[in-house]
């Protein structure tokens, strides 16, 4: 397959070293620092003390590249409309565009059945260019249940985690999701099919969509603040909230907040991407993570206090910095 990854950060480059390694023709689009270090070195991976090198054309004009069979979208949400506006030159009505982001996508209630199919989430895409430029009948979503980080401008180094969830953005099942999973397995992943992506997203984001902005405000790792008996009650609130927004719009989900505290404890003392992202003087993903579940939480009539006062604080934080837009 002639693959473009769009976004060479952790995930991106972890994704695409192990496809370029499986024998796809793997090109990506990146700039600056990344740009310069992938036409001089390639694209590296850090992985069990082994680093793997692959050579990949990259350029910062997606039309330098052509169009692609496949298309991974890997980066984080405030760089969606930047995407949008560029990525057409890597599409044909074949392509498919993978999308391997956190939080809350574009595509998100086009799988949840005709009482949302067609809704747009101003929080995501206000004015519906992301979901003009990628058309959700030619998007499958992924849920990625790995840890990686940058080390340095195109090299990435893999920690923990193989897993990879696929599922068609409108949730209908089909062959398409099927075939691209045996790709992904093929090429060294843990990769899955699920009958409805959305509700793999939801299950992940119910977790991180409080650890990720309470670190990034408190610059706790995730063990120091579950082990704060009113930090860990204002996370349980807030999930609570979501819980109940996911059973209105068709999603429930059977676990507790302390079932998953528990396991989030086990993975000891985690630096969330958020944080790392407000130490790196990088923009924050607050509206895939936050703003869309309040905005859900608004379409099933769902009171959020607990999710509004977190989103307030983390804007406001974030905002300080200059890493979100002023409100």
């Amino acid at each position: 397959m002639k693959v473009a990854i769009y976004g060479a950060g952790a995930i991106g480059g972890w994704v695409g070293v192990k496809l370029a390694q499986a024998g796809h023709d793997v090109s990506v689009v990146a700039r600056g620092e990344t740009l310069a270090a992938l036409r001089e070195h390639g694209l590296r991976l850090i992985e069990g003390g082994v680093t793997h090198g692959v050579k990949v054309n990259a350029s910062d004009k997606p039309a330098d590249l052509g169009v692609q069979d496949l298309v991974v979208v890997a980066v984080k949400g405030p760089a969606m409309a930047s995407v949008a506006a560029q990525i057409a030159p890597l599409l044909n009505p074949q392509t498919i565009v993978l999308t391997a982001m956190n939080g809350v996508p574009w595509w998100f209630c086009d799988g949840l059945g005709r009482d949302f199919a067609g809704k747009r989430l101003k929080s995501i895409d206000p004015d519906g260019a992301i979901a003009a430029a990628i058309p959700t009948a030619q998007t499958v979503g992924c849920v990625v249940h790995a840890s990686c980080l940058v080390e340095a401008p195109g090299v990435i180094r893999h920690h923990q985690g193989n897993g990879l969830i696929i599922g068609e953005a409108s949730g209908q099942s089909g062959e398409r999701a099927a075939a691209l999973t045996a790709t992904l397995a093929a090429a060294g992943f843990n990769a899955s099919t699920s009958a409805q992506i959305q509700r793999d997203v939801w299950y992940k984001l119910w977790g991180n969509m409080t650890m990720n902005p309470i670190s990034a405000i408190t610059g706790a790792t995730t063990d120091r603040i579950l082990s704060d008996e009113l930090a860990r009650n204002f996370v349980t609130s807030i999930m609570l909230e979501a819980k109940e927004i996911g059973a209105r719009f068709g999603i429930p989900i059977e676990q507790e907040p302390a079932d998953r505290h528990a396991v989030t404890l086990k993975l000891g003392a985690m630096k969330t991407s958020m944080l790392q992202d407000v130490q790196a003087g990088k923009a924050v993903e607050l509206d895939a993570l936050v703003g869309a579940v309040r905005e859900l939480g608004q379409l099933t009539g769902v009171a959020t206090p607990y999710t509004d006062a977190l989103l307030g604080l983390a804007r406001l934080h974030a905002s300080t910095l200059g890493l979100y837009p002023k409100q």
